[in-house]
């Protein structure tokens, strides 16, 4: 199994496209970072932090969201969305998320859980 250290950090940069906005995400009628793509970049990077621990057999799926959507963000605009481990017991991750502008603006936080999985075993269960 996979052997995971609270304070491992994992960061991602996204710019702001026409893609991400909430009128686009159909989440509201503004032209700015819409939240349900905020959480998906979230859960992308607390997703990229664990894999870089796991064994080729394991993977992990998210179970568990809290972002709190602080600050707009115009089209254009640069978001970087970073990951830091701050829990685990056994399979079970929590991460602690925070999004800022270049300035430093935070625009995001929460915490993302994440459990490990064995793949096969995972889909097994779809059947």
């Amino acid at each position: 199994m996979a052997q995971m250290t609270v304070g491992m950090t994992a960061a991602a940069r996204h710019e702001v496209t026409a893609a991400d906005t909430a009128d686009s995400l159909g989440s509201g009628d503004l032209a700015v970072l819409g939240t349900s793509r905020l959480l998906a970049w979230a859960e992308a990077v607390t997703y990229e932090v664990i894999a870089t621990a796991l064994e080729d057999t394991e993977t992990s799926v998210g179970t568990r969201v809290q972002i709190e959507h602080l600050r707009p963000s115009p089209l254009d605009a640069t978001v970087t969305v970073t990951a830091t481990v701050a829990h685990v017991d056994g399979r079970l991750v929590r991460c602690q998320v925070a999004a800022e502008h270049p300035d430093g603006t935070l625009v995001g936080h929460g915490e993302v859980t994440r459990v490990i999985v064995n793949r096969e075993r995972f889909l097994s269960r779809l059947g």
